[in-house]
């Protein structure tokens, strides 16, 4: 053997530790190979399936409670608790709601549960017409609409909970990316930013053989394209992320599908849209082809009439609710400092025009003078200027910051029109000056008091990814991620992360 042979393999073992080094430490389980790994989504399925079979059961109890003042009753009153569980599950796997690819991750689980409970509701209509049966109304005024509500709440819940254990390292897949550098480095963050997901990469297959050993983005190369199978087999990987690839065409990729049928690996074709929603993106037929259609972002028309009008109602009714707390707070910065109770600051809108934010005064009068003298003590991005401690924060200042309650003036911007509930953050001049490209995207939407910048770290997230989130969300917005993300608003807000 020579020594070329020698420290070829020598590297080779080096490359084959380090991979499994990084295998075992994401895995993080005692049993080996894919379907122990695996071995929890079925007990997570009985979980919901169990789940769903005891808000039914409450729903049907809480229906029996409610008077029914219609002509129409069940005389048999133990009849809608014991039937409802069984209907409500079936109607629940008529919609395949229990699939795997469907729990988890993504929008489409909740949306089949909606789907479910208007068949159910339609079902019992037509076949107490056809068949002139006496139900009561409380089944289908409360019962149904309160198992959608539990169900729902109930599976988000089981989704949170396994996410958080999966931040914590537990009930990880592993997974190989197969690409060029550029896209298996910009894929490995992203799924490094959404460990919730479950996925954790062990290493990547890249075009060409590489020289035993190597380390690319901090994984190491386990091989080329024509390796994926034998890497697979050999590390007992679950999931193999492939990118768009000239080496890859369809004919190379159907037969990696076809070998990989002989392993127990998922196959996952990442679109180079990454930055697009599912709702965006379908598969459409042409020309016997199924190919990847992109619907254009709505930056008009009737939805955004619909968002403007849903802003200024809700804004309206913050308003009229949390009017104590608003005189409240400006008792107190009126108190606690001299100077105005708020402050009226010129930032940028929709379409790049200039308008005023309002917020509670949370700095001394003149902290826009001793502005520049902070800079070299900048703790925000290359763009944003942020500091922790702050010396031009008043006291009270600091806790309204702490909550966001300073922002709460904005809420008069909304219904005037200037801003939305949920958009990006409204930049000042010097830092729209600064935009590239891609940020000037952001303009073509009203900026908002919170978003996906507000509940994905705020002032701890890097120039870059404060745009690939703000242009993200100009792309994809929807009604349904406006109260997903006001939702998310409120936990953002009680843990005061980036908060500064």
């Amino acid at each position: 053997m020579s020594l070329l042979d020698s420290t070829d393999e020598v590297a080779e073992l080096r490359t084959d530790v380090v991979a499994r080094r990084r295998f075992w430490s994401v895995a993080r389980l005692r049993g080996e190979g894919t379907a122990a790994r695996r071995a929890w989504r079925s007990t997570y399925v009985r979980r919901v399936v169990a789940g769903d079979a005891i808000v039914a059961v409450l729903a049907a109890l809480v229906g029996r409670l409610v008077p029914d003042t219609g002509p129409l009753s069940m005389t048999v009153d133990p009849w809608p608790v014991l039937i409802m569980p069984l209907v409500w599950v079936a109607a629940m796997a008529i919609a395949r709601t229990y699939e795997e690819r469907f729990l988890w991750v993504g929008p489409e689980e909740f949306r089949r549960v909606f789907f479910a409970a208007a068949l159910l509701l339609a079902s019992v209509g037509t076949i107490s017409w056809a068949f002139k049966l006496e139900l009561a109304r409380s089944f289908v005024v409360v019962a149904v609409p309160l198992a959608t509500a539990l169900t729902l709440l109930l599976r988000y819940a089981q989704r949170a909970r396994l996410h958080s254990q999966r931040m914590h390292g537990r009930f990880q897949q592993t997974a190989i990316l197969v690409g060029h550098r550029n896209g298996t480095a910009e894929l490995h963050a992203q799924l490094e930013r959404q460990a919730k997901h479950g996925l954790r990469v062990i290493g990547v297959c890249l075009p060409t053989p590489e020289p035993a050993g190597t380390v690319f983005d901090g994984l190491p190369v386990l091989g080329s394209f024509a390796d994926v199978v034998d890497v697979v087999r050999r590390y007992e990987v679950d999931t193999v992320a492939v990118l768009p690839s000239p080496e890859l065409d369809g004919a190379s990729l159907r037969r990696l599908g076809w070998d990989l049928e002989t392993t127990e690996a998922e196959l996952l074709l990442a679109p180079a849209v990454t930055e697009f929603a599912g709702p965006r993106v379908g598969i459409r037929p042409v020309s016997g082809l199924p190919l990847l259609h992109l619907e254009r972002p709505e930056f008009h028309g009737l939805r955004r009439v619909t968002k403007d009008v849903f802003d200024r109602s809700v804004a309206f009714l913050a308003v009229v609710v949390l009017l104590p707390v608003l005189l409240g707070l400006a008792l107190a910065v009126k108190t606690t400092s001299r100077g105005p109770v708020f402050y009226r600051h010129q930032r940028i809108g929709k379409g790049g025009e200039p308008f005023h934010v309002f917020k509670f005064r949370s700095m001394v009068p003149d902290a826009d003078k001793r502005m520049e003298a902070l800079m070299a003590m900048n703790e925000g991005n290359a763009v944003q200027f942020k500091m922790k401690r702050d010396p031009r924060v008043t006291r009270v200042g600091a806790v309204m910051r702490r909550f966001s309650l300073d922002e709460l003036p904005q809420l008069f911007n909304v219904i005037g029109g200037s801003m939305s509930l949920v958009g990006p953050r409204p930049h000042v001049t010097r830092e729209v000056e600064q935009y590239g490209f891609d940020m000037r995207r952001r303009l073509l939407v009203k900026p908002g008091i919170t978003g996906l910048w507000q509940v994905s770290g705020r002032s701890n997230l890097s120039w870059d990814d404060s745009v690939r989130i703000d242009v993200r969300y100009v792309e994809n917005w929807s009604l349904a991620m406006d109260l997903m993300i006001l939702g998310k608003t409120l936990g953002a807000v009680v843990r005061g992360s980036g908060a500064y």
